[in-house]
């Protein structure tokens, strides 16, 4: 006798994770790059809950659990002041919340920068109290060790160079790298040493479009554009940014939604209900039998 079991997949906060399917490996990411030609983009937005990776899973290669949480979620001023164990809850949801993309984890600033070994202390860590299938670090030439250390050791790395928002300060601000000769030769010169190393992907932040397109003819891995050009071998963009969540966005940012007006005019009404008294009505309430 067999029996044909049909899988359910609607969500809720009591089940809140779907049927599992098989997820995108890093070494299948890396591959869509073929002598510098990747045929089929690569998608990635970011999440920080379960029930938002749900939502963009069927959509992405790629989920970036991303230290921009520190602003989204907690209201910091900067990333500067994310932990890892903020990073490691959050990732963590986001891992159970998906099957289908690959999920990368951000190492927050100050984790990893000091040695190799400091990065592979956290970002083993954060591998195994995730279940991430990576983790992303910034910076150039000045990470390539640790890049290769920690992808010689297990660990799957996802470089980030041009605007690297954890370096604000020494930096200036958020504007766009690579105006001048030296920078954009050095943002090139650091994806070039970052690809060597050993990184999978590389995130090319902020930088004029020529220097983008230079820097993705120079790497062999794929490049992940966010403020670059469409001619990087993917593309991010923060969900919150693109979904309309926030009045003011980057230059960068192409706004998909308005889900601030969504979530302002359901509360909206929903405390007109309230103060007149039309919620619950009966069909919310439970009546005797």
């Amino acid at each position: 006798m067999s029996t044909t079991f049909q899988l359910d997949t609607a969500t809720s906060r009591a089940h809140p994770t779907p049927a599992p399917l098989r997820r995108l490996s890093i070494p299948a990411i890396r591959q869509r790059k073929v002598d510098g030609v990747t045929a089929q983009p690569i998608v990635m937005l970011t999440a920080y809950t379960a029930r938002q990776a749900q939502l963009l899973d069927q959509h992405c290669d790629l989920i970036l659990c991303g230290d921009s949480l520190g602003q989204v979620i907690y209201g910091l001023p900067t990333s500067l002041q994310v932990t890892v164990d903020m990073m490691i809850a959050h990732g963590a949801a986001v891992v159970r919340g998906s099957y289908h993309a690959a999920v990368v984890v951000d190492l927050p600033f100050g984790s990893y920068e000091a040695s190799p070994e400091a990065a592979f202390a956290t970002a083993s860590r954060v591998m195994v109290e995730t279940g991430a299938s990576a983790v992303k670090l910034e910076g150039g030439a000045v990470m390539a060790e640790t890049v290769a250390f920690l992808s010689a050791r297990g660990i799957p790395v996802m470089g980030h160079v041009g605007l690297t928002p954890q370096a604000v300060n020494t930096l200036g601000g958020y504007n766009a790298r690579g105006r001048s000769d030296a920078e954009a030769q050095k943002i090139v010169s650091d994806a070039q040493a970052i690809d060597q190393a050993g990184a999978f992907a590389i995130v090319i932040e902020g930088v004029v479009e020529p220097i983008a397109i230079e820097a993705t003819k120079a790497v062999s891995c794929p490049t992940i554009g966010i403020g670059a050009s469409a001619q990087c071998d993917g593309q991010v963009l923060v969900t919150e940014d693109m979904m309309g969540m926030f009045e003011r966005v980057p230059r960068f940012v192409k706004r998909y939604g308005e889900i601030a007006g969504l979530i302002t005019s359901a509360a909206g009404q929903y405390a007109e209900e309230v103060r007149n008294r039309s919620f619950p009505s009966a069909e919310q309430t439970y009546q005797p039998k």
